[in-house]
């Protein structure tokens, strides 16, 4: 029998995920039935594999199901990212401190990867260690084809205070779009009910839910209109205060102005000669997802709070100059004292 305690770096970790930190072999449900039995104990009472951890804690741990790893750094070191992709990787740094590292992600790089997906950022993530022992971790994403700002932990403890962050709300996001159409009222709240569904031929969807739906999370976005360009486009601010997948795209396309480039969720109308169309796609401009991470004001792990902003990426910044819209430039990073 074996006690550990648990460090500063370990705080608010979940007990389950510091076994597999500690004992990357040993399965979930292993974890959770060591924890069921009462075998596993934090500072001498039974704990659910659920419970989150504070410094000093001591976790019992009992004999394994499998052989304890050597303690230290795995002998074989990450293979080094190429020249030319560590440029890019280090271009991407808005800010950058002992504990965090803030990127400006452009558009098309996937966060993480899936079935035929090689480059994403998580696969590149060695080439932030800066000397540090720990790799840097994803505590939050963005899509594929929406840029801006993106945090990443530079270990495992503040991986776990942010992540606590972005569950409990405590971060405040705010994004740019540009949308075909333009809302009326020219400001407000969008509180619709998303639901996740496949469809035919295509992965999984987000829709509207309907009356009743018992799968349906409650999803809010809060918007007002920047600019616009007659009524047939938009320049948006939008901050949601819920974090639902695609909730932003699924909300601007329930305003009848879907997201700029976003066909996805635009709709196919015969509005006029030119025949057939999808409404969030238009003549004379990028093809491209208008939809950008402009801010993200974070509890810092240190204390305070963080604010990073992130300019518009070229295809968005190409829009704004032909519609006229004038963006101010990013903000330089900043910690602000006090919540």
């Amino acid at each position: 029998m074996e006690q550990r305690a648990v460090t500063a770096d370990e705080a608010d970790i979940r007990l389950d995920r510091w076994f597999r930190r500690h004992f990357p072999a040993l399965k979930q449900g292993a974890i959770e039935k060591l924890c069921r039995t009462g075998q596993v104990r934090v500072d001498g009472r039974r704990s659910e594999a659920s419970a989150r951890l504070a410094p000093g804690q001591l976790v019992r741990i009992p004999p394994l199901p499998i052989p304890a790893p050597a303690e230290g750094p795995a002998p074989d070191s990450p293979p080094a990212l190429d020249a030319a992709t560590q440029r890019t990787l280090e271009g991407m740094i808005l800010y950058r401190d002992a504990q965090l590292i803030v990127l400006g992600k452009p558009v098309g790089l996937p966060v993480q990867g899936g079935p035929g997906i090689v480059r994403h950022l998580d696969a590149w993530l060695d080439g932030l260690r800066f000397g540090s022992e720990h790799r840097p971790r994803l505590v939050h994403r963005l899509d594929r084809d929406t840029t801006g700002v993106l945090v990443v932990a530079r270990s495992p403890g503040v991986a776990a205070k942010l992540a606590a962050a972005f569950r409990g709300r405590a971060v405040r996001k705010t994004y740019w779009a540009v949308v075909s159409g333009r809302p009326l009222p020219e400001a407000g709240r969008i509180d619709r009910p998303l639901v996740r569904r496949k469809a035919e031929g295509h992965g999984a969807r987000t829709a509207l839910a309907e009356p009743g739906d018992a799968e349906a999370a409650r999803a809010i976005t809060d918007y007002r209109t920047l600019d616009h360009a007659a009524r047939k486009l938009a320049w948006l601010e939008l901050t949601p205060l819920t974090g639902r997948t695609h909730q932003l795209r699924v909300h601007c396309a329930a305003l009848g102005a879907p997201i700029l480039g976003d066909a996805a969720y635009g709709e196919q109308r015969n509005t006029d000669a030119r025949g057939w169309r999808n409404t969030a796609l238009v003549a004379g401009l990028p093809e491209m997802l208008h939809l950008h991470a402009r801010r993200l004001v974070l509890p810092h792990p240190e204390g305070g709070l963080l604010e990073v902003e992130a300019d518009l990426p070229p295809h968005m910044a190409e829009t704004f100059g032909i519609l006229g819209f004038a963006a101010p430039p990013a903000a330089a990073p900043r910690r602000l004292t006090g919540g």
